[in-house]
């Protein structure tokens, strides 16, 4: 049920936060504001019972009647006689009532009694006699209003604006919180594609400062050891092709045997494959812009070139391909890096199948060979990892899976290597059609 981003955690935690202060903070108000209420209430009924009783006794006894009709029209306020057949409906038993009965009983004396309703008629019916041995009581009637507990409409108002304002802020803060947390988990992201990002800005707090300052640190190590890499590699690579190039030549015209000659030959352009393989895995996508690609023509463009090579590739594309985004030669060397493993390891027929599924352009090439065992597919997707059996009786460096799998990871896809239902091995390429 919780909110699956760290802002939405936040405000929610915050706004729980300030919901509940606001609650807390209202019922102690009116906590609070209970007694100083009832003691007001109390009070009043109290003066009105005063002043019937010196009404009465002050006035003439023809003018009293008058003086009942006047009370009563101008200030709601009736008195009848208490009866022992009165049908009472006392007043709920709140912590406000209850104080309203205390403070009545110290003004009015232990015997007083209130109701809420007597004979069916609605008020605020307060007891009391006219002398305190006197056996005759009396109710008075006062309005139920004079009774309520009303909240001033001008507290709910600041109430409520107290409880936006305080919503607006947690909603600051929270964004504060997570807008530079989102910004590195995007750069981190970028980094483990293989790509350098935008430093980070290095403001807000003192530990934001920090870690944004720490990871700007970390990227630009990782692009410089990166570039220190390919430079090594680079510089081993010139310096290996001349000799190799000039032992060729010593072999085309020194050795005289056809068999010998062929396998030197074969021996260095295994020794050039293995360099060029090095460069591919050193070089990724850099110096390469991404360009909006034809994937379908890039693919029948794979296709003729290994047909020109003598090796046919059987190519299934059923629908036109989106153009897309990407390195275009970094994702031919995967390919063919894929295509190149399945002819010297996966068997006679290589098929390779693409189309649109989800959100991803997926790229599939099959063989029939003997496959990879399951628990292998991992390990061989890394640097200088090779299986031993017979689908690698051919040499290599063990580096065209890892390519392959970096190229995919700088495209933000993936690689995956499943068995192939007729036999044989699968290897998906999966590319995000938003990359």
């Amino acid at each position: 049920m919780m909110p699956r981003t760290l802002l939405a955690r936040t405000f929610l935690l915050l706004a729980i936060l300030v919901l509940l202060t606001t609650t807390a903070w209202l019922s102690l108000f009116r906590f609070i504001d209970a007694e100083p209420r009832a003691r007001e209430s109390a009070q009043l009924a109290a003066s009105a019972v005063n002043l019937i009783r010196a009404a009465l006794f002050a006035a003439a006894p023809e003018k009293r009647m008058a003086l009942f009709n006047d009370l009563s029209t101008r200030e709601g306020i009736r008195l009848l006689p208490a009866e022992a057949d009165d049908r009472i409906e006392p007043m709920p038993e709140t912590r406000y009532m209850n104080l309203i009965r205390q403070e009545l009983a110290i003004r009015l004396g232990p015997q007083t009694r209130i109701a809420s309703e007597v004979d069916g008629i609605p008020g605020f019916w307060v007891s009391f006699r006219f002398y305190d041995q006197d056996e005759d009581e009396y109710w008075l009637i006062l309005p139920r209003e004079r009774a309520k507990r009303n909240i001033a409409n001008q507290w709910l108002i600041w109430g409520m604006l107290a409880l936006v304002l305080a919503l607006v802020v947690a909603w600051f803060i929270a964004t504060r919180i997570s807008r530079p947390l989102k910004a590195l988990a995007q750069s981190a992201a970028t980094v483990g594609r293989g790509q350098m990002p935008e430093p980070l800005p290095e403001t807000g707090p003192e530990e934001m400062q920090g870690l944004a300052s720490a990871f700007n640190h970390m990227a630009a190590d990782l692009q410089r050891h990166e570039r220190d890499r390919s430079e090594v590699l680079a510089g081993i690579s010139h310096d290996l092709r001349t000799p190799l190039t000039r032992l060729r030549l010593e072999a085309e015209l020194s050795v005289s045997d056809e068999g010998a000659r062929q396998a030197v030959v074969a021996d260095i352009e295994q020794m050039e494959a293995i360099i060029s393989q090095f460069m591919d895995y050193a070089r990724g996508d850099q110096g390469e812009a991404v360009v909006m690609t034809d994937l379908g023509a890039l693919l029948h463009t794979l296709s003729e070139r290994f047909r020109y090579l003598g090796h046919p590739l059987q190519l299934d594309i059923s629908e036109p391909l989106p153009e897309l985004n990407i390195y275009p030669k970094a994702l031919t060397r995967a390919l063919t890096n894929l295509i190149d493993n399945a002819w010297k390891y996966g068997g006679t027929k290589v098929t390779l199948t693409a189309g649109v599924q989800s959100d991803f352009l997926r790229i599939e090439i099959s063989d029939d060979g003997p496959g990879i065992p399951e628990h292998e597919i991992e390990r061989l997707k890394q640097p200088f990892t090779r299986l031993e059996n017979a689908r690698t009786n051919a040499s290599g460096t063990g580096l065209g899976l890892a390519i392959v799998e970096r190229v995919a990871r700088v495209h933000g896809g993936r690689l995956e290597l499943l068995p192939n239902p007729s036999g044989g091995l699968i290897a998906r390429l999966s590319l995000p059609l938003n990359s």
